[in-house]
């Protein structure tokens, strides 16, 4: 059976756009078998690192046929010039190593939005991830590092709360990560990245690292590229993990979805503090911690602790092993930090004796994989010469009201398969 010949078939216009893919070279095998269904495709991961496969089955006179796609990290690199070979390699290296500079220069790879570097970052992403993975066996098959999600309004003292955290985290030999998102304007799309800056102690201490990212606008606050950046810092060898996260909305939603756990910093404000707060992301925390509990503060604090306390007990649980807990803590004092840290090994210990971490992980890594699908097919679908050069008269349509949303949306659809 030849290419021609199967592109008759189911899929074809998968297995020509998989053509057309910018890795350069595959080896297709086919097999027979007829022990298998007809027109059901899967995909399946080979435990070898950096080597994946996937196959369609295909029903032909009885048979079924399976292609399985194979590509090999080294035939991912096959297409790299001996320039970017090189780069790719040194900040592997440096990364492994644990140095700053590579990890800090790896994430800007990862960040970039040109075509060319995305796929350096993901060869370089794809070899970090089989260290990881060889990590990890030699851990026991223990993550390597403990991923929390920090959420809070402004003013809830999040930057004051990862200073103090992290300085008594480092003086206990761990190594901190902190991803600040940072919001960017819709207007100009310029971003202050002043987290960094309010953390004047933790950002001079050389086993923290503290990365601002801008937003872009992405919905959520949590960038496209967070994911990659946290498997990074792993690599770098840091042990703990904070990912920092824009206000209180969609963004909590988004960072749920890449962390092992997620904690919200509330301030002991006045006011009816529970419809205040989006029930769906009260829900999601599995610690709720009351910061700024200090002198006037602490009798409003108290009472916050016990309004909290009541709605979780009427909340669904998420976790069969784990009930949400809600704690005072004081950055300025420290009281609370230590016993906060203490309740957070605890849910890790928890989850990972209960296997609920590693389904969770395997759930996050699936949901992953789906946003960036979705985040490309809208880009190909944009940039595609009979949809772009209609957008513009389209929008302007809809705009002056000749015509409705969805009418515009399935033309430009049309267009869009008219020329698959």
């Amino acid at each position: 059976m030849n290419i021609p010949m199967l592109l008759q078939r189911p899929h074809q216009h998968f297995l020509k756009g998989l053509l057309r893919t910018p890795f350069r070279r595959y080896r297709f095998i086919f097999h027979s078998s007829p022990h298998f269904g007809s027109g059901i495709p899967c995909a399946q991961l080979l435990s070898s690192p950096g080597l994946h496969w996937a196959k369609w089955m295909l029903p032909s006179n009885g048979l079924t046929r399976k292609l399985c796609l194979q590509t090999t990290l080294e035939e991912h690199t096959e297409g790299l010039s001996d320039k970017e070979q090189r780069l790719v390699d040194k900040l592997y290296a440096g990364l492994i190593q644990g140095q700053r500079a590579c990890l800090a220069e790896a994430i800007t790879l990862v960040e970039s939005t040109h075509s060319r570097k995305k796929e350096l970052a993901q060869v370089l992403l794809q070899k970090v991830l089989a260290h990881n993975r060889e990590q990890e066996k030699l851990n026991k098959g223990k993550p390597l590092a403990f991923r929390v999600g920090l959420s809070g309004p402004p003013g809830a003292g999040k930057s004051t709360f990862i200073e103090y955290f992290g300085k008594m985290l480092t003086e206990r030999g761990h190594k901190l990560s902190v991803l600040a998102v940072d919001p960017s304007s819709c207007t100009s799309g310029g971003s202050l990245l002043g987290d960094k800056t309010r953390m004047t102690e933790l950002s001079r201490d050389m086993n923290a690292y503290i990365r601002p990212s801008p937003t872009r606008g992405t919905l959520g606050g949590v960038t496209r590229t967070t994911n990659e950046a946290i498997l990074l810092c792993e690599g770098g060898g840091y042990d703990v993990i904070l990912v920092e996260t824009v206000g209180v909305g969609q963004s909590e939603f988004a960072v749920t979805d890449m962390v092992d756990m997620f904690i919200l910093l509330l301030p002991p404000a006045g006011g009816d503090e529970l419809q205040g707060i989006k029930r769906g992301i009260v829900e999601m925390a599995d610690l709720v911690a009351i910061t700024k509990s200090d002198g006037d503060l602490i009798v409003p604090a108290r009472r916050i602790q016990a309004e909290y306390v009541s709605a979780l007990k009427l909340l669904r649980r998420r976790s069969g092993v784990w009930r949400p807990k809600v704690i005072r803590i004081s950055a300025r004092s420290g009281e609370g930090i230590t016993e906060m840290w203490d309740k957070m090994k605890e849910f890790q210990e928890m989850m990972l004796v209960s296997g609920e971490l590693a389904a969770k992980r395997q759930k996050q890594q699936k949901v992953w994989m789906w946003n960036l699908i979705q985040e490309n097919v809208i880009e190909h679908f944009r940039t595609h010469p009979a949809v772009r050069e209609q957008i513009a008269l389209l929008e302007k349509r809809v705009l002056s009201g000749a015509l409705s949303p969805g009418l515009a949306a399935d033309l430009l659809l049309k267009a869009f398969k008219s020329r698959h």
